[in-house]
């Protein structure tokens, strides 16, 4: 890994340490404090949001900046004031920078995501218990909670219905624990999401396919009413909070 790249990383995860730091140190709770709880994975949720979003400036600063430094060596390079070298150099560091970018934004997306399903988990400990075949739809999320067990052994028959129909590859945005779930103490292990929005054709196919198989699913719409960022199909039972360890 580069130097820039080491220094992306640990500035995240700096950022990070501290939007998430009050959420690890309280324990997750049954029952009451159930909202309470979910309110505190919304608030970290949103912490890592915005910690990423005062990064990317940093990262669009260092393209651009890298890009200019490349383009000079090109030209020095032409004309025999600069080696070839210190030109590749110049590229590698644009290619790195570059990197970083894309990592960032892509880790902007997933951010968006966990902000809609922190934000829908609160919805949901305020809804009453639901039996097998139920739907529940709010603005905000559709909760459909199936009778048949579901495992990530079962990815595959979800991965053809979706080809089959579509003619593409099924959109998967996160398969199982992620580092961004771990970040927010969610158990995600036996879960899937689907980056395809709720009320788009893929959407209400993926879920009316899902409800006639019996598998258990949350559409999310967004993390505020209107607005589709982090819209996504969970895909497996919702997410709760993982235990605090103890000592």
């Amino acid at each position: 890994m580069s130097a820039m790249s080491r220094d992306w990383f640990a500035g995240v995860l700096a950022a990070l340490a501290l939007c998430l730091a009050p959420l690890a140190a309280t324990p997750a709770t049954p029952g009451a404090d159930g909202a309470t709880s979910a309110s505190d994975v919304v608030s970290a949720a949103r912490g890592y949001r915005a910690s990423l979003d005062h990064l990317l400036p940093f990262r669009e600063h260092a393209v651009t900046r890298a890009r200019e430094t490349a383009f000079a060596r090109r030209q020095l390079l032409a004309d025999g004031l600069a080696s070839r070298r210190e030109a590749e150099i110049a590229e590698q560091r644009l290619a790195e920078a570059e990197a970083a970018l894309s990592a960032a934004q892509a880790e902007i997306v997933q951010a968006d995501r966990m902000v809609a399903e922190a934000t829908a988990a609160a919805v949901l400990a305020s809804l009453p218990p639901t039996k097998p075949g139920t739907i529940t739809v709010t603005p905000l999320l559709t909760r459909f909670r199936g009778s048949r067990e579901w495992s990530l052994a079962h990815v595959p028959s979800v991965e053809r219905f979706f080809s089959e129909r579509f003619h593409h590859a099924l959109p998967v945005s996160a398969l199982g624990q992620t580092p961004a779930h771990d970040r927010l103490g969610l158990d995600h292990r036996n879960a899937m999401d689907v980056a395809v929005h709720p009320d788009s054709p893929e959407g209400q196919a993926l879920m009316t396919w899902l409800r006639a198989q019996g598998v258990s699913f949350l559409a999310f719409r967004g993390a505020i009413t209107g607005e589709a960022t982090g819209a996504h199909v969970h895909i497996g039972e919702p997410s709760p909070r993982r235990a605090a360890r103890a000592g």
